[in-house]
């Protein structure tokens, strides 16, 4: 598997540390820091499959 660099951004929201990444239309959280940052690195690898998944099924992906 290929590995990718993302950006992400983290801060505090409440109790919880809320964490975007800047490259993919992608979020998550966590009770600390670090949690919110290895959320926020599944929620992008789940994407990743997804995408790849829906490629093989129907073709190229277009972003508009």
């Amino acid at each position: 598997m290929k590995s990718i660099q993302i950006q992400a951004v983290v801060w505090k929201e409440g109790r919880h540390y809320v964490s975007q990444c800047l490259n993919f239309d992608v979020s998550s959280f966590g009770s600390t820091e670090a949690k919110a940052l290895a959320n926020l690195k599944e929620a992008v690898e789940l994407l990743m499959e997804a995408r790849l998944h829906h490629t093989r099924s129907f073709g190229t992906v277009i972003s508009l």
